[in-house]
């Protein structure tokens, strides 16, 4: 069973006990103590959110200042500059707001859902598989219809690497911080002091509500986010970790703003591969303003992912009840697990099924 980092359950055993195993958090008893940093109620909960959000804007603000007054971060010259680096600050800005909880809380940072450890590389590697699989069949279908056109190439050479290497790190930048500030800390929360799938509904229609203050946004797009979101936080409940999500974010944006050079969330960024072009079309299929997220399209992809996702990672097994024989449970073995909402307060751990 693999070690994924996101709120997971050690069986220790003591061999000169005859009791049942007892469950720990990694890092041993200390970690998430008692008190309101480890209360699971709804108030302590929704209080400890607000001041993980409270310092993300503050950090996020604090370095974007910084960066504007060191001339990195502009309204005006080179924008694509201004949007590396007002994507860094926030995503380090979110960091930071992480590691303070962290700290506060007694636990590891990477108990919020981005452990660095062997074999994450590869979740986000199927991750980004996924998500040019996923904008490259949009296209694909819109390109069959008619819809579609990639236009003449409009970067060559030296221009060419520059551009791809610029995208790329952009939005991981990106993916890492819309991941971490919604799917990190967030949903960590919220899943202590109301179960995973409430909290699911909650980042999720929070996360497809900011969009809205992106040029072009529509309805269906929207709608669109928040769907996406469903789908990040399942792989999150499967795999333990938002490696794959990080994965798939990043390179559904990367293919959409970059390789096929259509718009994403209603935007055109300069630098891009091609001068794409989406014709006329009805907008439930080609997207709208929104660009091809927008389109039903990527709702069928996305019903089809939750399948195989499911299939790739099954759900864990449930942890074996206070009163299993020691044979249930290997010392070794660690298990995903989801906190929920204890009646006294107490934590009290589930296994992750879903």
């Amino acid at each position: 069973m693999r070690e994924s980092g996101y709120q997971f359950l050690e069986a220790h055993t003591d061999t000169n006990d005859n009791s049942a195993p007892t469950l720990t958090p990694p890092g041993g008893p200390t970690s998430a103590g008692p008190g309101f940093m480890g209360s699971t109620a709804a108030g302590p909960v929704v209080l400890r959110l607000l001041l993980f959000i409270v310092l993300m804007v503050v950090f996020s603000a604090t370095l974007g200042t910084l960066a504007a007054l060191g001339g990195l971060i502009t309204s005006s010259g080179d924008l694509t500059k201004s949007l590396f680096y007002s994507e860094l600050t926030k995503a380090v800005g979110t960091l930071l707001a992480a590691w303070v909880m962290s700290r506060l809380e007694g636990r590891r940072l990477g108990e919020y859902g981005l452990p660095w450890r062997g074999g994450q590389g590869k979740l986000f590697l199927q991750g980004a598989i996924f998500g040019i699989a996923e904008i490259a069949t949009i296209i694909g279908v819109l390109a069959a219809a008619g819809y579609y056109s990639f236009g003449s190439l409009e970067v060559r050479g030296a221009s060419l690497v520059k551009w791809t290497v610029f995208w790329a790190a952009v939005f991981v930048i990106v993916g890492f911080f819309e991941e971490y500030a919604f799917r990190g800390y967030a949903q960590f929360a919220l899943t202590k002091g109301f179960g995973f799938w409430p909290a699911t509904i909650v980042t999720s229609l929070i996360f497809g509500l900011v969009h809205f203050a992106n040029p072009g946004e529509s309805w269906p797009g929207i709608i669109g986010v928040m769907v996406v979101g469903v789908f990040w936080c399942f792989t999150l409940r499967r795999t333990g970790t938002l490696w794959f999500a990080l994965g798939i974010h990043a390179a559904f944006d990367f293919g959409e703003t970059f390789l096929f050079s259509v718009p994403d969330s209603g935007v055109v960024f300069p630098g891009h591969l091609s001068g794409a072009v989406i014709h006329d079309g009805p907008a439930w299929l080609v997207g709208g303003t929104a660009g091809p997220e927008a389109s039903v399209l990527d709702f069928v992809i996305l019903a089809i992912f939750f399948y195989i996702v499911h299939r790739m990672y099954p759900a864990k097994p449930d942890l074996p009840p206070a009163g299993a024989t020691l044979n249930a449970v290997s010392a070794a073995e660690f298990a995903v697990s989801v906190e929920t909402p204890a009646a006294d307060g107490e934590n009290q751990r589930t296994s992750s099924e879903a």
